[in-house]
């Protein structure tokens, strides 16, 4: 099964909102399974995905800014 979670044109403004929004429910899963854990390899597993998500945004945000018309996003999940 695959769900197409975003697939068009933004402008960048519109792109970072996006991303951003996307990153961040991902970062507040990695944290919210931190809190549940007592395994100290599982934390730093976790805050070293978080510190990856977060320079990759920022990346992306600069990529992003960097571009005077629109941004091409395209996001899929697969389920297998």
């Amino acid at each position: 099964m695959n769900i197409q979670l975003i697939k068009g044109d933004f402008t960048p403004t519109e792109a970072i909102d996006i991303l951003t929004g996307m990153v961040n429910v991902k970062i507040k899963f990695h944290e919210r399974k931190i809190a549940g854990t007592d395994s100290e390899e599982d934390i730093k597993m976790r805050e070293r995905r978080i510190r990856q998500l977060q320079q990759s945004l920022h990346e992306a945000r600069q990529l992003m800014l960097a571009k005077e018309k629109h941004c091409t996003l395209t996001a899929d999940i697969l389920i297998g």
